[in-house]
């Protein structure tokens, strides 16, 4: 009954619940392993250099093998509604064997296609360019050594190897995306060479055409990070005149900017020079610290932006955040369902009537207009979805996680 009084409360605003519902129901979010294990990966070698990137906290059930992390992940996706995908870093591999990263191979991998296929998910792909020894004087692509850059070059061809071969098998092309650490603590004399170095080493990467209904690649940017305080290499600027001009997808992640700027009114400018856009979405509480996304105003206008600027069947909506404090588990469930959560209150929004009060400059009435649809019924049709989709809600929904923890709590 709730359900079918909210629907009538969304047609006095002329929003159709259920062509919400359905649309909902089609978006897939691709999901990220690294919460599941605090970006550890399965490799038997690593660096001191993390690019910057840190889980913090110790809370019990850390999945510490292939097999324990897809069985986090079987969990997680059981509590969310649709159909999704999984973002998978490179140093996640599955296999007896101990390669380097310039010599991994699709035979790596291939338990994760299998497991992807029994789950009816799609897969998105990651080179790995943190975490190694060849990347602890944070270069890789852009370092001066021609030995390193050499490296990195050949690790980036055999992930966009990799991601291809897994979108052949799925049936669904596997966005590639590829972010670098590079910088420099102290400021540079000599930004030029480190970013065409870097140019050079994303062309090597990409001389091999592949079939975009296989893998998709994309190009991410950062603004800093620790120990590359005074220039990144890979900024905004760089990233997206090369997507522009290379025809690649530009991710953007919501950490990657100034505290102030907001990334969600981004996208309609970088859409008019780009065909597709690699989101990831992310709650930077100081710098890129990557906190577990909450339904508060900067994802809501993320998908507020998708929504209205016809561009959700244009982006690619992956997700970047990882905390170690709280179960791993109820972080991805409930982190994922909030952007679930943002697009379903976008999709109910009256925008025929707002984008007309606006344009006939009339902007009392969508000032009125937005603030009032704030308080409309969200949770009752949110409800309806869950139910449809036969996942939890509420007090359920957290007896099932805190149920799960529990488990995981008893491992080894």
């Amino acid at each position: 009954m709730q359900y079918e009084s909210a629907k009538a409360v969304f047609a006095d605003w002329g929003v159709d619940t259920e062509a919400a519902l359905a649309k909902l129901a089609e978006i897939p979010i691709s999901m990220h392993c690294w919460q599941g294990d605090d970006v550890v990966g399965f490799e038997q070698k690593s660096g001191s250099s993390g690019g910057g990137i840190q889980a913090t906290g110790s809370h019990p059930g850390r999945a510490r093998t292939p097999d324990e992390l897809r069985a986090d992940l079987e969990f997680s996706y059981g509590m969310i509604p649709g159909n999704h995908r999984l973002n998978l870093h490179a140093c996640y591999l599955d296999t007896d064997q101990n390669p380097d990263r310039d010599e991994i191979e699709y035979g790596h991998f291939a338990s994760w296609v299998d497991w992807a296929k029994e789950q009816r998910l799609g897969l998105d792909f990651n080179p790995t360019f943190f975490a190694h020894a060849k990347a602890d004087d944070n270069l890789t692509l852009s370092h001066p050594d021609q030995g390193i850059r050499d490296f990195w070059i050949e690790h980036g061809k055999r992930s966009r190897d990799i991601a291809a071969q897994m979108g052949a098998a799925l049936g669904s092309p596997v966005v590639n995306n590829i972010w670098v650490p590079d910088g420099y603590k102290d400021t540079p004399v000599d930004r030029m060479a480190s970013r065409v170095r870097l140019e050079q080493s994303l062309d090597a990467i990409r001389a091999l055409k592949h079939d975009k209904a296989q893998m998709l690649d994309a190009v991410e940017s950062k603004l800093f990070g620790i120990g590359v305080e005074a220039c990144t290499v890979g900024s905004h600027e760089f990233y997206m005149g090369y997507a522009i001009r290379n025809e690649t997808l530009l991710c953007l992640d919501m950490g990657h900017f100034h505290p102030t700027e907001n990334v969600a009114d981004k996208l309609s400018s970088v859409a008019l020079s780009l065909d597709e856009i690699l989101l990831h979405v992310s709650r930077p509480m100081r710098w890129d610290s990557d906190h577990v996304i909450l339904l508060d105003d900067a994802i809501l206008q993320m998908a507020q932006e998708l929504v209205s600027a016809n561009l959700l069947d244009r982006t690619h909506i992956g997700l970047d955040f990882f905390d170690a404090t709280i179960s791993r588990t109820a972080a991805w469930v409930i982190g994922t369902r909030n952007m679930q959560k943002a697009l379903l209150q976008a999709l109910l929004a009256p925008w025929d009537e707002l984008k007309r009060a606006e344009s006939r400059l009339d902007f009392t009435t969508r000032f009125m207009a937005t603030e009032e649809i704030k308080d409309l019924p969200y949770g009752a049709v949110w409800s309806e979805f869950c139910a449809r989709m036969e996942v939890a809600t509420g007090k359920a929904l957290i007896a099932d996680l805190a149920r799960y923890q529990k488990k995981v709590e008893a491992r080894g």
